[in-house]
């Protein structure tokens, strides 16, 4: 099948209980894990590329990886995304290159300005068939190009939520309940608790509308120790539990974003190829592993967090 839109793969999560993998892309070996992965467990999928993404394996390239992947995986669902649009202009390029789904992030603006933007690319993207992702509350972290201190993170407040998608018309919403960008999301010894008071209040002020969490990565540690053991340099990396998000997408979260895990796993993988085999020098020897390890991390993440698997 063409790629498509999140719109029916959002409802089905919705009054199944499960959310969409929205998986972060940035090369051949990333893209061929995912998909394959989602192929065998038939689960619907979103892949997305961020604008560091975009600046570092260009646009095109991506575009025709994925397009790629459809041809490999027509039994699947596939939505491309663009993650965190900055501007208007980024969000009208990828419109305008084959993207069926655009994230505009005006969640660092103030709250009239962040309704304005977001309504500017609904009413372009609308008008090409494409769908739009807002946000309201800012995540602390670092994600590609997506930088913001923990003292600058703001939850986001219910009592605005109505307001907005109303006055934008998003068809889907990403809010902060505790997530953040990055591989240092909690510090350690302390307990990681989502706020899920917040995400139950969204969702009695928006039945029915599917909600987006941002930084879900939940850091698995035996690839955090695989980079240390290899020469890495990690300390005190911890994510967000996976039963809280196996909770989160039990409630209105249909789209859980994964990115750092998949960075892990890849470069846990390679470190302990190159320790193991320091006479290596030919990269399909060290990515060929770190696909596979990627495939069955995805793989894991379908069936056990996100419940998305058999949902194709």
């Amino acid at each position: 099948m063409p790629l498509v839109t999140s719109t029916e793969m959002f409802k089905k999560a919705y009054n199944g209980g499960y959310a969409i993998g929205a998986f972060n892309v940035n090369n051949m070996e990333i893209v061929q894990a995912i998909t394959e992965a989602c192929k065998e467990e038939k689960a619907p999928v979103i892949l997305q590329v961020s604008k560091g993404a975009r600046a570092y394996a260009n646009h095109t390239y991506l575009v025709k990886l994925v397009e790629a992947a459809v041809i490999e995986c027509p039994e699947i669902p596939i939505v491309l995304h663009l993650d965190h649009g900055p501007d208007f202009e980024t969000c009208k390029s990828c419109i305008d290159g084959g993207f069926t789904s655009v994230m505009i992030d005006g969640s660092s603006k103030p709250f009239a300005e962040n309704i304005e933007l977001t309504r500017k690319v609904v009413e372009y993207a609308h008008a090409h068939g494409v769908v739009v992702e807002g946000e309201l509350g800012t995540l602390a972290g670092i994600e590609d190009e997506v930088r913001v201190a923990e003292g600058d993170s703001s939850y986001t407040r219910p009592e605005e939520v109505e307001e907005f998608v109303t006055k934008t018309g998003v068809d889907s919403l990403a809010i902060a309940i505790g997530t953040s960008h990055g591989a240092y999301k909690f510090k350690p010894g302390t307990k990681p608790q989502l706020r899920f008071d917040i995400l139950e209040e969204v969702s009695r002020r928006l039945p029915g509308f599917p909600i987006v969490l941002h930084g879900s990565s939940s850091v698995p540690q035996n690839y955090v120790d695989m980079i240390n053991k290899f020469g890495g340099n990690m300390p005190g990396a911890v994510g967000v539990p996976e039963e809280q998000l196996r909770h989160a997408a039990q409630l209105s979260v249909c789209k859980i974003n994964i990115d750092s895990d998949l960075r892990l796993a890849m470069t846990g993988t390679i470190r302990e190829f190159f320790t193991e085999h320091p006479d290596k020098f030919d990269p399909r020897e060290y990515l060929k592993p770190a696909r596979a390890n990627i495939k069955e991390l995805v793989r894991h993440k379908l069936t056990d967090v996100l419940g998305c698997a058999g949902k194709a």
